[in-house]
């Protein structure tokens, strides 16, 4: 190490040759000992799948802005790993976003000049939640077939609890006295260097261990299916079940109510949506959804209605 320290402040950095494969091992290595298991698996399989196939031998170095927008470029026209077209702005950004990050690496330790890439903009989507008719036809349907995965799916309509979160509750977790839902794990599958395994972990975020009161309704329901021991709710057992198979079995019930197919985490955002046109704080709606900032539930969500702002013009009327 001295040696190569030594090197560093003698020779031009063109001259060391650290390729980028060589700064992505090193910028994982440290990435190791700071990040989630889980979080550090996705950065893996970001630089595996992505970068290091076109960038891997190249040194970093000699990678100007120029031919970073090319790569951007080539992977925004044609990177699915299918070969069947490009990959999203946003799937592009996050690729770019690990890149920058290792190149950041490569800057302060070797002294490299960093470049200024271009990042692809991603537009932002409508946020998109079930209608009233929706949820109502949803509702009913669970109610009216009340087992344990119709109970937690109702939970999670009056919660927004994730879905991993979700695969992640124990009974123990459940306070049926004071209404309360406490948040303490979570359960995603990973991939390591192309092998699947469930991993149970902490929540997202430090915020994401949270406390969620519910109402009395909901847990009415799941107490029918209540038991003793601390297994996981979802599966009874002491292994979960994962968040695939519940999305699967949610989306056989949105067949069965003749709904459009949807994400599991449209649950979620439809839950936010309602705390919002109910009143909601803003700071409290964040600590419920676990968001790490309250910024993120207001660019998100409190998006005033057509009506809601014709309620606000007419005011003038009042004032006149």
């Amino acid at each position: 190490m001295e040696d190569l320290y030594s090197l560093r402040d003698t020779v031009p950095v063109a001259a060391l040759r650290l390729t980028v494969q060589e700064a992505c091992e090193q910028w994982l290595a440290a990435c190791k000992l700071r990040v989630k298991e889980s979080s550090y698996a996705n950065y893996e399989s970001i630089i595996r799948n992505h970068i290091l196939p076109d960038l891997g031998r190249v040194s970093i170095s000699s990678l100007t802005t120029a031919k970073l927008n090319t790569f951007i470029y080539k992977k925004l026209s044609h990177g699915r790993l299918d070969g069947h077209g490009g990959l999203s702005a946003k799937t592009v950004r996050d690729i770019m976003t690990v890149y920058r990050s290792v190149e950041h690496y490569a800057a302060r330790e070797y002294g490299i000049r960093e470049s200024h890439f271009t990042m692809p903009k991603a537009e932002q989507k409508q946020l998109d939640i079930l209608s009233k008719c929706e949820r109502n036809r949803l509702e009913q349907y669970l109610l009216s077939h009340m087992n344990i995965t119709s109970a937690l799916i109702l939970l999670c309509m009056y919660s927004g609890l994730r879905i991993g979160e979700l695969c992640g509750l124990k009974w123990e977790d459940i306070d049926f006295q004071n209404r309360i839902v406490f948040v303490k794990r979570t359960v995603q599958r990973i991939n390591r260097r192309g092998i699947s395994e469930i991993m149970i972990g902490a929540p997202k975020s430090k915020r994401s261990v949270r406390q969620i009161p519910v109402p009395d309704f909901v847990l009415k329901h799941l107490l029918c299916f209540r038991s003793a021991d601390s297994a996981f709710v979802l599966s009874g057992q002491a292994k979960p079940i994962e968040p695939r198979t519940m999305q699967n079995r949610f989306k056989i019930i949105l067949k069965r109510c003749n709904l459009r197919n949807v994400n599991f985490h449209l649950l979620r955002h439809t839950y936010a949506s309602i705390c919002i046109e109910l009143g909601f704080d803003v700071k409290a709606l964040s600590e419920l959804l676990g968001h790490a900032d309250a910024s993120l539930t207001l660019n998100r969500y409190v998006h005033s209605s057509m009506e809601q702002k014709k309620k606000y013009v007419e005011r003038f009327s009042a004032c006149a």
